[in-house]
């Protein structure tokens, strides 16, 4: 497993981490004991670094890592805050953010967070300087050792990596969403800013499994916010349109078949490889599933054509719609 620095946090984290959101039984039912199973998977393929959020579940995936984390301190869990109200700056005040912070401590039953993210907050909030001096003063309280953003746009990202204390952004990258590109990841690099990047296989379209008459269950968000229904829709298939995304992974799978691997796995492995990258967090919902997103992770280095034939990909399928929203 490939291993790097994830930025100001000085800690070595595995390329290929883990999202947590499904086992928050937030895209279809997940029994507690599956869920361990997949952690148990994760690890035992060399995933040392965990992403979950207090809102995933309501606190259930949290609640899960936090027994199974309990046998195992040395893996890094990262989560987020910032969810449980309405999205106004108001809402993110010195009193607000440390009661989110008693509540995901208690789930994880630790003292001390390894990494708390905003989770997607507004985005006038990044110019408020009050809100970092809290932060700040968190991590001198022992709640927190770092603190990070999760983002949905680039600008976001940028503001972010500019505080001088921001350990992490986590954004969506992937062969679908490719503008993170252009000046995250050189900002990211230049600053010395981890960068998570989430939503890797476009919420399943790079596994290359779907067609036009793929179905979902009702509590999966691939079904009930596919027009940004219940948040930003670019966290459901990166925003691109289903049918068009259908027809991009059928070549996508093309080009993995000509490296003798997985869809999925080109798709990690050519995420995890990107320089600036420090983690790639695919979720996983099994441990056959937990298993193959891992081995992206030993993926040799892959030709530059890789690259070149998926950026023409994105140029020909998506650019025009999506590169200018995000």
């Amino acid at each position: 497993m490939r291993t790097s620095t994830l930025g100001r946090t000085g800690r070595t984290v595995s390329s290929i981490g883990l999202g947590t959101w499904q086992l928050g039984a937030d895209w279809g039912d997940v029994s507690e004991q599956d869920a361990r199973t997949v952690l148990d998977a994760a690890l035992q393929s060399g995933v040392t670094m965990l992403d979950t959020a207090d809102v995933y579940g309501d606190g259930r995936s949290e609640s899960i890592i936090g027994a199974w984390r309990a046998e195992h301190p040395e893996v890094f869990v990262a989560t987020k805050m910032g969810r449980r109200l309405p999205q106004t700056v108001e809402n993110y005040s010195p009193e607000n953010l440390r009661a989110w912070n008693d509540r995901s401590r208690e789930m994880l039953g630790v003292d001390t967070l390894d990494l708390v993210q905003l989770h997607c907050p507004p985005t006038a909030l990044y110019a408020v300087d009050a809100v970092y001096d809290d932060l700040d003063a968190m991590v001198d309280e022992g709640r927190m050792r770092h603190y990070g953003v999760s983002v949905e746009t680039c600008d976001e990202a940028l503001a972010a990596i500019a505080r001088p204390n921001v350990a992490s952004v986590q954004i969506i990258i992937n062969a679908f969403r490719l503008k993170p590109l252009d000046e995250v990841l050189p900002a990211a690099q230049q600053a010395g800013v981890g960068i998570i990047a989430r939503v890797p296989l476009a919420s399943g379209l790079l596994s290359g499994r779907y067609t036009s008459e793929t179905t979902f269950a009702e509590n999966d968000h691939r079904t009930y916010n596919r027009r940004g229904e219940a948040f930003d829709v670019g966290e459901t298939f990166s925003g691109v349109d289903f049918d068009a995304g259908v027809a991009a992974a059928h070549e996508f799978s093309a080009l993995a078949a000509e490296h003798r691997l997985a869809p999925a796995t080109l798709a990690l492995a050519w995420l995890a490889q990107l320089p600036g990258v420090s983690t790639v967090i695919p979720g996983a919902r099994s441990a056959e599933q937990a298993r193959a997103n891992a081995a992206a992770g030993e993926v040799p280095d892959l030709p530059s054509s890789v690259h070149e034939t998926i950026v023409e990909l994105y140029d020909r399928y998506f650019r025009a719609a999506v590169h200018g929203r995000w």
